[in-house]
């Protein structure tokens, strides 16, 4: 735990020593959920049935933004090769840059999501549905997305190789994530969306950093 903490603390700080790129996934979540009204109109009736998928996908796609650089800065050091020959386990490492890479990436998208929701016409119960998916399904993508950067870390063009392989992992959470925010918007309930999302999450955590592990070492072969 004590290597654990460490790690996150320097990823997070060598992060916010370059504020434009942590920034860049909040602005861009922000950008693209706020161009939706200008695009299909201001009726809110539309903006409401359209709010839950268009909330999910502005934040599955900001996730995707800085999964490049999540082992690309170790790896052009060399920190990766010594977290990787270290005593400790390359999965429990692993695990703790994901975690650093939520932190800075899907939480804010957690904290903002209010505000974008309230903009589309979403009711007080419907932004706590939303907020409590995110903070379900984000950590999800964000474990997903590992094992993706880790096949693709090195590889010319990784960017769009990487979407190619994740995005379709991506869908099941998208999928009961929006649901269960339609699902309370129409008084239905959420009780099957939030079981899903929370079993998704505990398969990637037992599951994504084993793989991972094992996709950085293939890299580094």
């Amino acid at each position: 735990m004590k290597v654990m903490r460490w790690l996150v603390w320097r990823d997070m700080t060598l992060a916010l020593r370059r504020k434009a790129e942590v920034l860049t996934t909040l602005l861009f979540f922000v950008i693209v959920v706020s161009l939706f009204p200008l695009g299909v109109g201001p009726e809110i009736d539309m903006l409401k049935e359209i709010a839950p998928g268009v909330l999910w996908v502005a934040a599955l796609l900001a996730s995707m933004l800085s999964l490049n650089r999540l082992f690309a800065d170790d790896y052009v050091d060399g920190t990766l090769e010594q977290m990787i020959i270290s005593s400790q386990p390359l999965a429990l490492l692993v695990l703790s840059k994901v975690l650093s890479h939520w932190f800075l990436t899907g939480l804010p998208l957690v904290l903002i999501s209010p505000v974008l929701g309230m903009q589309l016409g979403l009711d007080g119960d419907s932004i706590v549905i939303l907020m409590l998916t995110l903070l379900i399904g984000t950590p999800v993508l964000s474990l997903i997305g590992a094992v993706g950067a880790g096949l693709t870390l090195g590889v010319r063009g990784g960017g769009v190789l990487l979407s190619l392989l994740i995005l379709p992992l991506y869908i099941p959470v998208l999928i009961f994530g929006s649901g269960a925010v339609d699902a309370a918007r129409s008084g239905l309930g959420v009780d099957a969306h939030f079981s899903l999302l929370g079993a998704f999450l505990v398969a990637s955590l037992l599951l994504a950093p084993l793989g991972a592990a094992a996709a950085l070492r293939i890299s580094l072969d």
